[in-house]
């Protein structure tokens, strides 16, 4: 679960919800914002949703285009 208090902030660059588990895996708090700016990119949303003991889910839409008109 992510802290309800740190939702806000997840998508931002170079942010880490836990700090010390993400040193020791190399993580640089970049992953959760590039898939925000490319969904932002396509006009789409993405959105968290985080429940105590039932883990995280991450929605991520894009609107369909014709392209052919």
């Amino acid at each position: 679960m992510i802290d309800p208090l740190t939702l806000d902030f997840i998508f931002k660059r170079f942010y880490r919800v836990d700090k010390g588990r993400s040193r020791e895996a190399g993580g640089s708090g970049l992953g959760l914002a590039i898939c925000k700016y490319i969904t932002l990119a396509h006009e789409g949303t993405i959105q968290v949703e985080s429940r105590i003991n039932q883990g995280s889910t991450f929605r991520v839409q894009f609107p369909l285009h014709d392209y052919a008109s």
